[in-house]
Order: C-alpha cells, then structure tokens, then sequence
C-alpha cells in the first residue's frame, strides 16, 4: 500500500508492471492474449505499451535506477 502513497514507489512499480508483461507475452503471448477485456485485460494493455514504446520504457528504466541509486 506504500507505493500508491510515494509518487518514485508508483512510477516504479508501474515501470517493473510493464516490463514484466511485455516478457511475458514475449515468453507466451497466449497468456495474454486471451484475456484482452476486462480486468485481466489491464496486464495485456501494460505489455502492448512494453511492445510499442520499448525505447521509451527502457529509458524511463534506467532513469527510475539512477533515481533510485543516486536519490
């Protein structure tokens, strides 16, 4: 429940979701895939956004890790 309250928790737990997702539909894309509506449908929403905007993400990832190493 602390990551809602902390903003840099959010960010990176929301981060960590999308990598997550997107690895996993890389692994099994029928994970995924069969759930597209819905509640489930928002892991499937995270790992299109992980597919679409990986050069975005990763760079949000290294930031999020600097932030946290350095901050």
């Amino acid at each position: 429940m602390a990551a809602i309250f902390n903003f840099q928790s959010m960010l990176a737990v929301l981060l960590l979701m999308i990598c997550t997702c997107a690895y996993v539909r890389a692994l099994a894309p029928s994970l995924l895939d069969k759930n597209k509506t819905g509640f489930l449908g928002i892991f499937w929403k995270f790992a299109r956004i992980g597919e679409r905007l990986s050069p975005y993400v990763a760079v949000c990832c290294i930031a999020m890790g600097i932030s946290v190493l350095f901050f």
